[in-house]
C-alpha cells in the first residue's frame, strides 16, 4: 500500500508538469481563490440550496486563547458543545441539531479526518489548530457530497492557512484559569520569487482543568511549503502533535455531583475494605498523530481545473489506568482485575489461591490511515459542474499490555492480553452541478456512490472475539433549487439522502447493528442588505435505524449507541445581523425543534414504548452577541447561549435530565499596529460564564436511576498577546 501511495504523488506530479500553462490575472485575489478551491468540491457557495454557515480567520482570531475548536463554534446555529475537563481544552464535542460527533462529517481541506472506525473526531488530536485555520464552513443536515464518512446531520470542512504574501513572525502567549498557558509562534517567508513560500507554527498548550486532576498537555506543529504561478497551486502540508490529558470521561455520578461537581473518579486507589487511599498519577491519554498531505491545483484556462490531494496520517498511543481490585469488583462491577480476564492463571500466596490482582494496563491504538482525493471542475457563466472521487484505507492494531502487577506474575515483557486488528476501505464518487437557468433560478443536483468494507480479526478489549465482515453500497441523491427575488431576497429549498455506516463500537455493543439512513429535506429564505442580514431555515430529517445515544458508555468512555427504527428531527433556525450605526452590531440566532423516536413496535415490560424525544437534542438553542467598536481596532463582546433542556435517553424517562441552561461570555480584541518594531500587536481576552452559573453540558444514563453528568467551569478567563514582526 505504501508504494501504491508514492507511485500515486509521483504521478501527481509527472501528469501536472506536462500541463500548458494559460495567463490569468495575478492579483492578490487570485492567489485566494486558488487556495479556496482546495475545499470547493465540500464546500458550498452563498447561495447554494445548502444550509451553512461560515467562519474566517478573523472571527477566530478574536477568541483564540487555545480552547478546542467546538468551543469556537459554540455560537452558531444549533450548535452545543461539551467539554470533559470542563473548561474547553483536552476533550470536547460538538452537536448540531443534537446530532453527535460520531455522525459529523470533519474534512481538512477536503481529506476526511473522522476516524475510520469510530466515526468520531477527537479534536484533542487537533491541538491549537485554529491557529492555522484560513476558514471554516459548517453545513446543517445531509449537506454537498463530502470524502470520507457520511454527513449525517452536519459537516464541517476546514481550510488551513493560505499563502502569505509578506514574511512575517509572529508571538502568541496567553494565560487563564486552571493554570491554563498557551504559547505558539508561527511564520512565513512571504513569497519568494513571487512563487514560493514556506510558513508554519509551533504551539504549547497546558491546563490543569476545571474537573480535578483534569489536566491537559497538548504540544503541536504546523509546517507548509507551497508554490504558485499563473494557473498552479501546489502545497505540501505536515501537521500534528502529542496529546497528554488526565482521564476525565467518566463524569461525576448523580449522588456526587451536588456536594463535590468537580470530583473525578478516574484513576482512584483503595484499600482492601474500599476506602479511598489516592489516585494513580499517570491515568492518561498519550497518543501522538501526524498528518502528511500534498495538494496539487491546476488551471488550465479560465473554465476548467484540476485538483488533487494527497493524505497520510500515522497515530500511535495508548492510555494508561490503574485497575483497581475493589473498585472494578464492587463498584464497576466488571471482571477487568481477575487473571481470568487477562488470561492468566491464579496464583498461591502465603498459602492462599488469589484470583484477582491491582494492576496498571496500557491499551494500544496503532494505526495508518492513507488518502487520495480528486476533482474536476468545469465551470461557465450558465454551469458549475465538479466530479471526483475519494478512496482511502485504514489500517489499525489494537492491544493490551500489563505494565504494573500487584503480585509477581509470570508474563513476557511484550505480553499482551488482548490483540485484535481492523482494515477498511472506503471509496466514493461523486458529480455535483449548478446550473444557471437565468438571472433569478439556479438548479443544483448531486449524486454520490460509496463503498465501504470493514474487516476485523483477534480480540475485542474486553477479551471476547471480534470478527467483523462487512461490505455497504450507499447511493447519495442531493437535489435543490436556488431563486433570487431581488438583489436582496433569496430562497432555496432541497432534498438530500444519506446512508452511514455503523462504527466500531456500535459493533461491539451489538453483532446486529444495522447502517442508517437520512432523507433531509430543507426550505429557506435569505435576506442580505448593507446594515441587515436575516436568514430562516426550516428542515425536516426523517431517519430509518438512526443510532442514538443510548446514555450509557462503555468502558473506554466511548458512547453506546443503538438503532432507534423510524425517528425524525424538524425545526426552525433562524439567524439575524443588524448594524446599528457604525459601532454596534447585533447578531442572533435562535432554533427551535422536535425531536422525535418513532418506536413503532418496541415494548418496555410489555407495554407500547411510544413516541419518544430524542436523546441530547434540546427543543430551543439561541445564542446573541452585541459586538462594539468604540475604537478602530477595538472590539468589544457581550454573548449569551442559551440550551434547553435535555434527556440522556430515548425512553423518555424525565428524571434522566440535563437541566436548561444559560451562559453569558464577555469578549476583548483589540489589535493595534505601532510605528515601529511591530507590525501589529493583538491584545485579547474572554471571561466565560461571568454569571457563575453551575451547569452540566453533557451527561449519561447508565439505567436504574445511576446517572452521570459533565460539570462544566463557572467564572473563567483566558487572556493572551500576539505580537507580529
Amino acid at each position: 500500500m505504501k508504494k501504491l501511495f508514492l507511485f500515486l504523488m509521483l504521478l501527481v506530479f509527472s501528469v501536472n508538469m506536462k500541463a500548458q500553462q494559460k495567463q490569468v490575472d495575478q492579483d492578490s485575489t487570485k492567489v485566494e481563490k486558488l487556495d479556496e478551491v482546495l475545499v470547493k468540491a465540500v464546500r458550498v457557495n452563498a447561495t447554494s440550496p445548502i444550509t451553512h454557515s461560515n467562519v474566517t480567520k478573523a472571527q477566530l482570531e478574536k477568541r483564540n486563547l487555545g480552547q478546542d475548536i467546538p468551543v469556537l463554534l459554540n455560537y452558531l446555529p444549533s450548535v452545543v458543545t461539551t467539554s470533559d475537563a470542563g473548561a474547553g481544552i483536552g476533550y470536547t464535542g460538538i452537536r448540531v441539531r443534537g446530532v453527535s460527533g460520531e455522525s459529523t462529517n470533519i474534512t481538512i481541506n477536503g481529506i476526511p479526518y473522522n476516524d475510520a472506525e469510530s466515526l468520531g473526531t477527537f479534536w484533542v488530536n487537533l491541538q491549537d489548530f485554529s491557529s492555522s485555520v484560513e476558514s471554516l464552513q459548517v453545513q446543517r443536515g445531509v449537506g454537498t457530497s463530502t470524502n470520507g464518512s457520511g454527513a449525517f446531520g452536519a459537516s464541517i470542512n476546514i481550510l488551513t492557512d493560505a499563502i502569505s504574501n509578506e514574511a512575517f513572525v509572529s508571538v502568541s502567549n496567553s494565560y487563564g484559569s486552571f493554570n491554563t498557558l498557551r504559547h505558539n509562534i508561527k511564520f512565513s517567508t512571504g513569497l519568494l520569487n513571487e512563487k514560493v513560500e514556506f510558513s508554519g507554527r509551533l504551539s504549547k498548550i497546558e491546563s490543569d482543568g476545571y474537573i480535578d486532576r483534569a489536566s491537559s498537555d497538548l504540544k503541536s506543529y504546523f509546517l507548509q511549503g507551497a508554490y504558485k504561478d499563473n494557473n498552479r497551486l501546489i502545497k505540501a502540508i505536515a501537521f500534528g502533535g502529542e496529546e497528554i490529558t488526565y482521564q476525565a470521561w467518566y463524569g461525576v455520578d448523580v449522588f456526587t455531583i451536588d456536594s463535590n461537581r468537580t470530583y473525578n473518579i478516574a484513576g482512584i486507589i483503595t484499600d482492601d475494605e474500599g476506602n479511598n487511599t489516592g489516585f494513580y498519577d499517570n491515568q492518561v491519554d498519550d497518543y501522538r498523530q501526524d498528518h502528511y498531505q500534498l495538494h496539487w491545483n491546476e488551471r488550465f484556462d479560465n473554465q476548467l481545473s484540476l485538483n488533487v490531494g494527497l493524505n497520510y496520517t500515522n497515530g500511535r498511543g495508548f492510555y494508561e489506568e490503574y485497575v483497581d481490585n475493589y473498585f472494578y469488583t464492587n463498584v464497576y462491577w466488571a471482571d477487568d482485575s481477575k487473571f481470568s480476564f487477562l488470561g492468566l492463571e491464579p496464583i498461591t500466596v502465603d498459602g492462599n489461591t488469589v484470583e484477582s490482582m491491582d494492576y496498571v494496563r496500557r491499551k494500544w491504538l496503532d494505526n495508518n490511515f492513507y488518502v487520495a482525493n480528486a476533482s474536476l471542475n468545469f465551470k461557465d457563466d450558465k454551469l458549475d459542474v465538479i466530479t471526483g472521487g475519494s478512496f482511502s484505507l485504514y489500517e489499525g492494531d489494537h492491544f493490551g499490555e500489563i505494565i504494573w502487577a500487584q503480585y509477581a506474575v509470570d508474563i513476557s515483557k511484550d505480553y499482551r492480553y488482548y490483540f485484535g486488528q481492523s482494515k477498511k476501505r472506503d471509496a466514493s464518487g461523486f458529480s455535483k452541478a449548478t446550473y444557471k437557468v437565468n438571472d433569478k433560478l439556479s438548479l443544483y443536483g448531486d449524486l454520490q456512490y460509496r463503498y465501504v468494507e470493514y474487516k476485523t480479526n483477534g480480540t475485542g478489549s474486553n477479551r471476547t472475539l471480534f470478527e467483523i465482515n462487512k461490505k455497504y453500497n450507499f447511493i447519495n441523491p442531493k437535489i435543490g433549487a436556488s431563486i433570487n427575488l431581488d438583489s436582496n431576497n433569496n430562497i432555496y429549498g432541497s432534498y438530500a439522502r444519506a446512508n452511514r455506516e455503523p462504527s466500531r463500537t456500535d459493533f461491539e455493543n451489538s453483532a446486529d447493528v444495522k447502517p442508517e439512513q437520512l432523507n433531509d429535506f430543507e426550505l429557506g429564505y435569505r435576506y442580505k442588505s448593507k446594515k441587515i442580514k436575516f436568514n430562516a431555515n426550516a428542515y425536516f430529517m426523517y431517519y430509518n435505524d438512526q443510532l442514538v445515544l443510548t446514555g450509557a458508555i462503555d468502558n473506554v468512555g466511548a458512547p453506546i449507541r443503538a438503532n432507534a427504527g423510524k425517528s425524525y428531527r424538524a425545526g426552525v433556525e433562524l439567524e439575524t445581523f443588524i448594524a446599528v450605526g457604525n459601532k454596534l452590531t447585533i447578531q442572533s440566532n435562535l432554533t427551535l425543534s422536535r425531536n422525535r423516536n418513532l418506536n413503532k413496535g418496541q415494548f418496555i415490560e410489555d407495554e407500547p414504548l411510544g413516541e419518544t424525544d430524542i436523546a441530547y437534542s434540546p427543543n430551543v438553542v439561541t445564542s446573541t452577541a452585541l459586538n462594539y467598536t468604540p475604537i478602530k481596532g477595538m472590539q468589544l463582546a457581550l454573548v449569551n447561549k442559551y440550551v434547553g433542556k435535555q434527556l440522556m435517553n430515548n425512553i423518555g424517562n424525565k428524571d434522566s435530565r440535563l437541566k436548561a441552561y444559560n451562559t453569558l461570555d464577555f469578549n476583548l480584541a483589540y489589535e493595534f499596529k505601532p510605528k515601529a518594531i511591530f507590525k501589529s500587536i493583538l491584545v485579547n481576552g474572554i471571561v466565560n460564564n461571568i454569571t457563575n452559573v453551575k451547569y452540566n453540558a453533557n451527561g449519561f444514563d447508565y439505567g436504574g436511576g445511576y446517572y452521570v453528568y459533565y460539570p462544566q467551569a463557572t467564572t473563567n478567563f483566558l487572556a493572551g498577546v500576539t505580537l507580529k514582526f
